[in-house]
């Protein structure tokens, strides 16, 4: 089931993400027999939305932009992570890239939100 609320895109988003984070993950496991590199796109593809929601329930902008920051770092983690399968043959180009467009939209999603809260401060 997804995730469809739809007052807030980047929680949707995010969460739709990690969604297909854990589904990679567990093809990985079950069908490539994959377990460290699985890990760590586990860990950083599902904490881009849990980061995401603890922003949201931020205590002022600063907290807010400091847990949106976790959410880039962990984004452009998770890039790194899946051009790694890609290329070390564990996922196909098709199946890589489908995920990096979801990661770089989530990317331009909270560059947007940062830029507008910086200027609204």
């Amino acid at each position: 089931m997804e995730y469809t609320e739809k007052e807030n895109i980047i929680l949707t988003k995010t969460y739709n993400f990690a969604i297909r984070i854990v589904r990679l993950y567990q093809y990985l496991c079950r069908e490539k027999k994959e377990f460290e590199l699985s890990k760590q796109i586990l860990r950083s593809g599902t904490s881009i939305g849990s980061n995401a929601e603890e922003a949201v329930g931020g205590l002022s902008r600063k907290d807010f932009l400091a847990k949106l920051g976790v959410s880039y770092r962990e984004t452009r983690e998770t890039r790194y992570w899946l051009r790694l399968l890609r290329d070390t043959d564990y996922i196909s180009a098709e199946q890589a890239q489908s995920m990096l467009d979801d990661a770089e939209e989530i990317l331009r999603i909270i560059t947007a939100i940062q830029k507008s809260t910086k200027d609204n401060l």
